[in-house]
């Protein structure tokens, strides 16, 4: 929780709590305490009233829709069912972002940047001509 405050950021803050709560702050610590402790309680009672319920063992983590809905309610082949479709796009993607990889990696080949700095069309190590600049009327 505090892995990005150092160490005079926490004491700068032990001492805002300080200010704020003066006599109290060990009272209220302990308050805080007895909430994060209630609360754990409750989601693990919570976790083995829907396991009971369910008759399969669940984990606070299983409770996330998505999780729930594969592990607990999608068999094997009903999963598989519903990816099917999917790989076929996924596979087809996939073929496509290699191609594109592959030309370019032709193209930087074709164009080494080792080879004493020199580009097709061009002498050996000189630079490219510019291109010609087109000369505009002021009245237009």
């Amino acid at each position: 929780m505090f892995e990005n405050l150092n160490m005079w950021e926490v004491g700068a803050l032990l001492l805002l709590a300080l200010l704020i709560f003066g006599d109290r702050l060990p009272a209220v610590i302990n308050d805080g305490l007895r909430m994060v402790r209630n609360l754990r309680n409750m989601a693990r009672n919570a976790t083995g009233d829907l396991s009971r319920e369910l008759g399969t063992d669940i984990q606070l983590e299983d409770l996330h829709p998505k999780a729930f809905i594969r592990k607990h309610l999608l068999s094997e082949e009903d999963e598989a069912a519903i990816r099917k479709p999917m790989q076929g796009v996924y596979d087809n993607l996939r073929a496509d972002v290699s191609g594109v990889h592959n030309e370019l990696k032709d193209v930087a080949n074709a164009v080494d940047p080792r080879s004493n700095g020199s580009r097709p069309g061009t002498a050996t190590g000189s630079a490219p001509a510019p291109a010609p600049r087109a000369s505009y009327d002021d009245a237009t």
